[in-house]
């Protein structure tokens, strides 16, 4: 199987100019902040699930690709490669989940991580695709009360539409960690919907968006998937402090971790990236193939 990484590095001054010339002002730094851990999601994709195969990075261009990354080993997607022109450029990641499945050679079965989900346990195949069914955690929810929420029931209810099944009173949200996914499903479902989702697409996050989340529902309720939880701890930086968030990282208690990114002043991120880069650091001493 694959692995897929979604990046973006909002310090980019090209990716800057692009943002502002389409939105028309600075770009909001939490959502598009880099915190320098993109070669700790490497080294622990390649240290603790050795079953992944390839690792494709989606990027917007090529000066979002670090320096640092090898290109011989890791495999650079750029958005114009899987996403129409029509709907270029964009920084919401509800759109750019959405063409996933169109990466050029992507396996089957893949593992698809946004940039703060992280390895830090060993794992076996199983853990997300139990009999190669992808498996996934999900909840039931009765009320969308934040944007987020909002594209989760949307996802949701297109699922379900897709199937020819009636919207329920509550909606599903899968886990928020790595996503277990068929290529082949995600473009059935895409084919069976693609004037709807087309119609929803847009430069930024927006309350009529649609998230990957639909692919992971419409495998669930089309039969192919599990309803069975991803071993991970989620941590939001809203709410640890530099010794816990180190101790989750140096010691982890779950497979995955995945840490939440939130509006902080500069001195408390400054003082949560140094623990953050020295806990992987000391959890991921060597580089990984990925990197130069």
């Amino acid at each position: 199987m694959d692995a897929v990484i979604a990046y973006v590095d909002g310090a980019d001054p090209l990716w800057q100019q692009d943002y502002l010339a389409t939105v028309r002002q600075p770009a909001l730094t939490k959502r598009y902040r880099d915190w320098g851990t993109l070669p700790f999601l490497l080294r622990g994709i390649e240290r603790h699930l050795p079953f992944v195969d390839r690792i494709f990075l989606v990027v917007s261009r090529e000066s979002q690709v670090p320096v640092w990354a090898d290109r011989s080993r890791l495999q650079v997607v750029l958005h114009t490669e899987i996403i129409p022109e029509a709907y270029l450029p964009t920084f919401t990641s509800t759109t750019i989940e959405l063409f996933l499945h169109k990466i050029p050679g992507l396996s089957e079965r893949f593992l698809y991580f946004n940039d703060d989900m992280f390895p830090v346990r060993d794992a076996v195949e199983a853990d997300f695709f139990p009999e190669g069914r992808p498996a996934m955690g999900f909840s039931r929810h009765l009320w969308a009360g934040n944007l987020y929420k909002r594209q989760t029931r949307n996802a949701d209810r297109m699922a379900r539409a897709a199937l020819g099944l009636w919207p329920g009173l509550f909606f599903l949200r899968p886990q928020h960690t790595c996503s277990p996914m068929l290529r082949s499903v995600s473009e059935e479902a895409f084919r069976c919907l693609e004037p709807q989702l087309l119609a929803t697409l847009t430069p930024l996050r927006d309350a009529r968006n649609v998230n990957q989340y639909l692919y992971l529902d419409y495998t669930l309720l089309s039969g192919r998937g599990l309803a069975r939880r991803i071993s991970n701890q989620h941590i939001s930086l809203a709410a640890t402090t530099p010794e816990k968030l180190a101790k989750a990282i140096v010691s982890p208690v779950r497979t995955m971790i995945c840490i939440n990114d939130v509006e902080m002043p500069s001195q408390r991120y400054q003082t949560l990236r140094a623990a953050m880069v020295t806990a992987f650091s000391k959890h991921f001493p060597s580089k990984s193939v990925y990197e130069r």
